[in-house]
This record gives structure tokens, C-alpha cells and sequence, in this order.
């Protein structure tokens, strides 16, 4: 393995990946890798949604999210771990920017969570699924 992990979470899930992030940091403590932990938020400043925002909307929502990442990683980890954690907030589709993320920093895993899908994720394939068969690198998906 390189030296990265990356933790791919969604903090809107509450709590619900926790789990994820303390497997990403065991594993990446066994290998002496720097853990990133990433969330996505959508973009909506290209479609006509975008249009409904106010322009300090998205710094708003991005500050948000990391407050919200970085709590969600003090919790789970504690405070001397998430120190040493890179958090990373990106907009875009969930699964091509996790995917950028990895190249971007040489992630040699990549550490995700798989939820209890829905209907329309049989037709369209969770951000799990995408990031398995699109990854140039080893996927960990913690159920």
C-alpha cells in the first residue's frame, strides 16, 4: 500500500458511518498511512436549480459540511486522531469525485460504506458500485 487511505462518508447520514471511518483508520494505523476522509456534496450551480441559490449559498454549505465532517470524525476517532486526518469536502457526483480524490492524493485503498439500497439503486448502481468498478485501486466496503 502508498501511504493514503481514503474514507469516502456521507456526514448526512448521522452517525451512520462511523463504523466506516473507524475501519479506515485501523487499517490505515496498521499500514502507517495518512487517512483522508472525504465527503460530496451535490452541485447544483450548473443545472437550473441552481438558480433558486443564493450566491453565498454554496460557501455557506461547504463550511457547513465541514464542520459537520470534522465532527463526525472527532467522534468516532477522537481528538489526537482527527488532528492528523485530512478532511476533504468536494461538490460533485459522489462517486467521480471520490474517484478524482483517490488519483489526486495516490490513494492505494479506498475505504467506503454500503447502506441498505434502495429500488432505484438496482437500476442505477450506489456510489459503492461505481466506486468499485471504476477505481484504479483497492476498494474496502464496510457494510
Amino acid at each position: 500500500m502508498s501511504n493514503t487511505v481514503l474514507c469516502a462518508i456521507d456526514v448526512s447520514n448521522k452517525g451512520r458511518d462511523s463504523n466506516v471511518v473507524k475501519q479506515a483508520a485501523r487499517i490505515a494505523a496498521l499500514e502507517g498511512a495518512q487517512l483522508d476522509v472525504i465527503t460530496v456534496m451535490p452541485d447544483f450551480g450548473m443545472s437550473v436549480v441552481g438558480g433558486f441559490f443564493d450566491k453565498s449559498h454554496l460557501t455557506e454549505a461547504t463550511e457547513r459540511t465541514k464542520t459537520d465532517l470534522n465532527a463526525l470524525v472527532l467522534d468516532a476517532l477522537g481528538e489526537e486522531a482527527n488532528a492528523k486526518v485530512r478532511h476533504l469536502v468536494a461538490i460533485g457526483t459522489a462517486y467521480e469525485e471520490i474517484l478524482s480524490a483517490a488519483k489526486a492524493n495516490g490513494a492505494s485503498l479506498i475505504v467506503i460504506g454500503a447502506h441498505k439500497p434502495d429500488f432505484k439503486d438496482y437500476l442505477l448502481g450506489p456510489n459503492a458500485a461505481r466506486v468499485v468498478r471504476h477505481s484504479d485501486c483497492s476498494v474496502y466496503v464496510v457494510r
